[in-house]
């Protein structure tokens, strides 16, 4: 049954049609301007010191040690000798080698001569000319023989090891002593594969020794193949060590400095969950409602840096949870110093 059309029309009166914009409600939140700021992230490593130099001076002839030990611990200076073989017979077979070498000489200019003449063959003159190389060669090896008693320093450095010790019998190959250079020390430790990238050679290092004396240095090496088992990639830095005061093998704990970025510092409490699970914040963007994700760089007392926003942004810090993208907003501001 039909209604009378005067009826209906004051049922309309009566109960008006209400439009979308006046059935939307705005959501009361909390804002907080955040402006970019330049963010130094910093990577942290454990590792050790490490000597700059490390060599194992070693004999090339075979002898008695005719020269008194120097005792570990001694500092050394580039070509200081370290261990001398007793020379034995060697000089008298160079001064054999240097009558030889005369004889040679004058064989080999008879046959010249008497090559040029016609009174003798050719194939004599380069028979002896031969023998004449032959001698000054063996000369050559008898000099060599010689400067090879005495083993140096290659380096300024320190005697890892005692040299050794007089009367005991060096083979060829047969250490005579170690010796290691401290100043520049190095800092080593092996940075994970995700954080490998950040690094660069160059960068600043801060270094906390074991005993809590900081130091600085900078990166002078990044591996470009990491450890098989460990999946990290070898970092070393060098630092002064004029003093000496840093030793080999100390436990480090390094704090690298990575390149600066654009981040802003925020409450924790801003952070939340879109409904896929992505972890970011909800903005107020002309009073409407917009969530961002984000990337967390650091966690710190009163607050956390994050990336991926505009350089100026307005985060709801309170209400975030109650409202969903595009809702309308009613804002009010929170201080800035929420995060100082």
């Amino acid at each position: 049954m039909r209604l009378p059309q005067a009826l209906m029309c004051a049922a309309l009166m009566t109960f008006p049609m209400v439009t979308s914009a006046q059935d939307e409600r705005s959501a009361s939140v909390v804002v907080l301007k955040s402006a970019a700021e330049p963010f130094v992230d910093t990577l942290l490593l454990r590792g050790r010191t490490e000597a700059t130099r490390r060599v194992d001076v070693r004999a090339e002839e075979s002898g008695l040690v005719v020269s008194e030990p120097l005792l570990k611990g001694d500092i050394v200076k580039k070509g200081q000798v370290l261990c001398r073989i007793a020379e034995d017979d060697r000089k008298a077979e160079l001064t054999e080698a240097q009558a030889r070498l005369k004889e040679a000489e004058i064989e080999q200019s008879a046959a010249k001569k008497l090559a040029e003449r016609g009174f003798g063959a050719e194939t004599t003159a380069n028979t002896k000319a031969a023998a004449l190389q032959a001698a000054k060669a063996r000369i050559i090896r008898a000099e060599m023989g010689i400067g090879r008693l005495e083993m140096k320093a290659p380096f300024d450095g320190i005697l890892e090891t005692d040299t050794a010790e007089l009367g005991s019998l060096l083979q060829n190959g047969n250490i005579c002593a170690s010796v290691i250079t401290l100043n520049p020390i190095k800092m080593v430790a092996f940075a994970p594969e995700r954080s490998v990238d950040a690094l660069n050679v160059g960068a600043s290092v801060e270094g906390r020794l074991i005993t809590g004396r900081m130091i600085e240095g900078e990166i002078t090496y990044v591996a470009r193949s990491a450890e098989r088992n460990t999946r990290t990639y070898l970092v070393e830095a060098e630092t002064e060590n004029g003093e000496l005061s840093i030793r080999d093998g100390m436990t480090t704990e390094m704090r690298i400095l990575l390149e600066g970025k654009p981040a802003h510092k925020l409450p924790q409490t801003a952070l939340t969950l879109d409904n896929d699970g992505n972890l970011g914040v909800r903005l107020n963007i002309e009073n409407r409602v917009q969530f961002m994700p984000v990337t967390v760089l650091r966690d710190e007392e009163r607050g956390v840096w994050v990336a991926g926003l505009p350089e100026q942004v307005e985060v709801i810090v309170v209400g975030q949870e109650f409202v969903t993208d595009g809702q309308l907003l009613e804002v009010s501001y929170a201080p800035s110093e929420l995060t100082q």
